[in-house]
C-alpha cells in the first residue's frame, strides 16, 4: 500500500471507497497506534505495554464506530458532497496519518519510558504525571498534523472552503468529545504506579478524562494548574499561527 494518500491529500481515494481500500488504511492505522501503545504502557510492565498496544487501536474504533452515523450526516448537511462511506474513510486516513507519527516516535518514547524512574521509585508519582502530561503533548501534535492533513483533503473534495472547514469543525468537535470519554472509559493507558496491572479499571466510568489531567497539571505545577493551563494555552495558540497559516495557505486544486 503506497503512503502517498496520507503524505498528499488524494481526493480521487475518497472518490471510491471500496472495503480494501479502506481495510488498508485502517491496518496502518492499527500498526502505528498498536506500536506506540506499547511504549506507553511498557513504563508501568510489559503486560501493561500489550494491554495498551491492544487498546488505543480500539479506542479509534470505537470513536468511528460510534460516531459513524453522525460524522455522515454532518457531511452530507455541511456541504461536503461526501457520502457515509467516504466521510468514514477520510476520518480513518486521518487517524492514519495520526498513528504514523506516533508509531514513528515509538522508539523515542520507549526509551522514554525505559529511563523514566520506576513504578516502584520514591519519585513515581511525579515521574507518572510527568509521563501522562508529555504524552498528551505527542498525541495532540500528531492530532494537529492530522488534522491539517483531513482539512485538505476535505477542501479538494468539497465545493469550497467554508463547507471543508465547518465540517472539520463539527467531526473535530464530536469525535474529541467521545473520544476523551472513550479513552477514559478505557483506562489505564499510562498505568498508575499504586494500582494493579489491569486491562479496565473496575470503576472505568467514574470521573472523567479532563478531571484526570487537571490533576496531573496541578500536581507537577504545585498547585497553580489555572496560571498553567493559561500559559499552555497561550503557548498552543503561538504554535497554531503556523498550522492556520498552512491551511490558509492551501489552495483548493480545480477538478
Amino acid at each position: 500500500m503506497s503512503l502517498r494518500p496520507f503524505l498528499q491529500p488524494d481526493a480521487s481515494w475518497l472518490d471510491d471507497p471500496h472495503p480494501r481500500r479502506i481495510l488498508g488504511v485502517a491496518l496502518a492505522t492499527v500498526l502505528g497506534l498498536a506500536a506506540y501503545g506499547f511504549t506507553v504502557g511498557w513504563w508501568r510492565s510489559p503486560m501493561m505495554g500489550i494491554h495498551v498496544a491492544v487498546k488505543m487501536p480500539l479506542l479509534v474504533a470505537c470513536t468511528l464506530g460510534c460516531n459513524g452515523l453522525l460524522n455522515g450526516l454532518l457531511g452530507l448537511l455541511l456541504g461536503t458532497g461526501l457520502g457515509f462511506r467516504q466521510s468514514m474513510l477520510a476520518l480513518l486516513m486521518s487517524f492514519a496519518v495520526a498513528a504514523l507519527i506516533l508509531g514513528s516516535l515509538a522508539p523515542v518514547t520507549f526509551f522514554l519510558a525505559w529511563n523514566a524512574p520506576s513504578p516502584d521509585s520514591a519519585n513515581a508519582g511525579m515521574a507518572h504525571s510527568a509521563y501522562l502530561v508529555s504524552h498528551t503533548f505527542l498525541i495532540g501534535f500528531a492530532g494537529i498534523a492530522a488534522n491539517v492533513h483531513l482539512h485538505r483533503l476535505l477542501s479538494a473534495r468539497a465545493p469550497n472552503r467554508r463547507s471543508a472547514t465547518l465540517a472539520l469543525l463539527a467531526w473535530l468537535g464530536g469525535n474529541g468529545f467521545l473520544g476523551a470519554q472513550f479513552s477514559w472509559v478505557l483506562r489505564p493507558f499510562f498505568g498508575s504506579p499504586n494500582l494493579e496491572v489491569a486491562f479496565l479499571r473496575p470503576d472505568p466510568m467514574k470521573g472523567n478524562f479532563y478531571e484526570s489531567v487537571w490533576h496531573s497539571i496541578d500536581h507537577l505545577s504545585g498547585g497553580r494548574a489555572v496560571t498553567t493551563i493559561v500559559s499552555l494555552l497561550m503557548l498552543v495558540s503561538i504554535l497554531a499561527i503556523p498550522v492556520i497559516a498552512a491551511i490558509r495557505s492551501y489552495k483548493q486544486p480545480t477538478r
